[in-house]
C-alpha cells in the first residue's frame, strides 16, 4: 500500500513538473503562446566575410533559461490589449487583415506598453527579449547563417527575394517551419524589436543575457529581417538600429517571460 501511495506521489509530481515546463503555455486566453527554452552558452555575432561591422566582435554569452513567444505577437493579441484600454487602437494593418497576422507599424514604446499590460494582467514578468536572448533563440543551437544551415531553403522564411515565393506582405504567423526550439518566423516575416539600446559594435557587450542600456537609447535594436528583405538580411546575426517611434509595415515584435 505504501509503495502504491509513493508511486502516486511521484506520478503527481511529474505531472505538475510537466505542466510547469510547458503544459498550458498561455497565461490567459488571449496571451501569446510561450515556449520554454533551456539555458546555455553560444557565440554571439559573426566575424566571417559575410558579416557586417556591427556584428563584431564575436563573444561568448551565457543565457539562463526563459520562455519566448512561439510566434510574433499577432493583431489578435494586440487587439485584446486595445479592448482592455491599455494599447493604441491606431495601429494600421495595411488592410491585409488582422487576426493571426503579426502586428506591424508598432514602435518600441508601443511594444513596451503591451508587455507592461501583459505583466499586469498575468502577474508575471514579460518584456521584450534582449539581443542575446533573441539571437540565442534564433540560432537554436546552430552557429550557421540560419538556424537550419548556411543556405536559404524554399519555404523556411517569408522574404522579398531568395526565400522561394516572393512576398508582397506579411504572412500569418507560423506559415513556415519552426526551428529546433519550436519557435517560428525568427528569420523573416517582420523585423522584431528587442530591449537593447543601439551600439555600433559588441565592444563591452555583456557576457550574459542582459540588455544593453548604454549607447544610443533614442534608437533600439531590431532583429530577424522582414518580408521586404532579401534572404541575406535574415541571418541570425543581422542587427539594425531604428528610432523608437518609427512605424513600418515589416516591423513588429515578440515577447519573453522570465520564469
Amino acid at each position: 500500500m505504501w509503495f502504491a501511495i509513493a508511486c502516486l506521489v511521484v506520478i503527481s509530481s511529474l505531472i505538475l513538473a510537466a505542466h510547469r515546463m510547458g503544459g498550458d503555455r498561455r497565461d490567459c486566453p488571449t496571451c501569446p503562446e510561450m515556449v520554454p527554452i533551456s539555458g546555455g552558452a553560444f557565440r554571439m555575432g559573426d566575424e566571417t566575410s559575410r558579416a557586417n561591422p556591427e556584428e563584431r566582435p564575436v563573444h561568448l554569452v551565457e543565457v539562463p533559461g526563459f520562455a519566448m513567444s512561439k510566434y510574433e505577437v499577432t493583431f489578435a493579441e494586440w487587439d485584446a490589449c486595445v479592448a482592455a484600454g491599455a494599447c493604441s487602437d491606431e495601429i494600421f494593418d495595411q488592410e491585409w487583415g488582422r487576426g493571426r497576422r503579426p502586428v506591424v507599424n508598432v514602435g518600441w514604446d508601443e511594444a513596451q506598453t503591451y508587455v507592461q499590460w501583459l505583466s499586469k494582467i498575468t502577474h508575471r514578468i514579460y518584456r521584450l527579449p534582449s539581443e542575446a536572448q533573441w539571437e540565442y533563440a534564433a540560432r537554436a543551437g546552430a552557429q550557421t547563417r540560419y538556424s537550419w544551415g548556411d543556405d536559404m531553403l524554399p519555404g523556411r522564411a517569408v522574404c522579398y527575394s531568395e526565400c522561394g515565393e516572393e512576398a508582397d506582405k506579411s504572412a500569418v504567423v507560423g506559415s513556415t517551419a519552426p526551428n529546433a526550439f519550436g519557435l517560428h518566423d525568427l528569420h523573416g516575416n517582420v523585423w522584431e524589436w528587442v530591449e537593447d539600446c543601439w551600439n555600433d559594435t559588441y565592444d563591452s557587450a555583456p557576457a550574459d543575457e542582459s540588455a544593453r542600456n548604454d549607447g544610443d537609447c533614442e534608437r533600439r535594436v531590431v532583429r530577424g529581417g522582414g518580408w521586404l528583405n532579401y534572404a541575406s538580411e535574415l541571418r541570425s546575426a543581422v542587427r539594425m538600429a531604428q528610432p523608437t517611434s518609427i512605424h513600418f509595415s515589416s516591423l513588429g515584435f515578440r515577447v519573453v517571460r522570465i520564469d
